[in-house]
């Protein structure tokens, strides 16, 4: 490959890591193309760039990348592919999915919200993390429980009180 072609390849990843928040370093090795290609249609339905690269040229985008992707350099040995995605669990739920009838991809490591995650044994953690909408959605789901108690027991209590008032008027 010519220095021009592999220049090109480095540009195209880290424009790539620039539009994915979240990436997954994996390991398809001993795929037949027709597994790759399934593995692709649901990496595609589920809007999941899926890429295999070579890992020096995945490094030297790393670097050149805005984001410190170091912590993930240890993890570029052997045969690579990444996944890239907007939502942090995505791609492990889809590996998940994926190794009910395959052995692999195996995750070799994941870049999600700054922190870094190695093994493959962290499958079952990855694919409980919740997206930051969800956090988002859950603490304003906790904000909102209190102010609703409180407008609730107002509204009932106001009728009570209306009640007692009305008794005691009768009087």
């Amino acid at each position: 490959m010519k220095v021009e072609q592999k220049s090109k390849i480095v540009d195209e990843i880290v424009k790539e890591l620039a539009d994915y928040a979240h990436v997954y370093v994996t390991d398809m090795s001993g795929f037949t193309v027709e597994t790759v290609n399934q593995l692709r249609r649901l990496c595609f339905r589920r809007d999941i760039k899926l890429r295999v690269v070579k890992n020096t040229i995945l490094k030297r985008a790393m670097d050149q990348a805005s984001i410190d992707y170091s912590e993930l350099y240890p993890a570029l040995v052997g045969p690579t592919s990444i996944m890239l995605s907007n939502n942090g669990n995505s791609p492990a739920r889809l590996v998940k999915e994926f190794r009910s009838k395959n052995k692999k991809p195996l995750i070799k490591a994941a870049f999600i919200e700054e922190a870094t995650y190695f093994g493959d044994d962290q499958l079952e953690l990855l694919c409980n993390l919740k997206s930051r909408e969800e956090l988002i959605g859950d603490i304003v789901g906790l904000l909102q429980s209190p102010a609703r108690n409180v407008i609730s027991a107002l509204q009932s209590g106001g009728g009570k009180l209306a009640g007692i008032v009305k008794t005691l008027s009768e009087r």
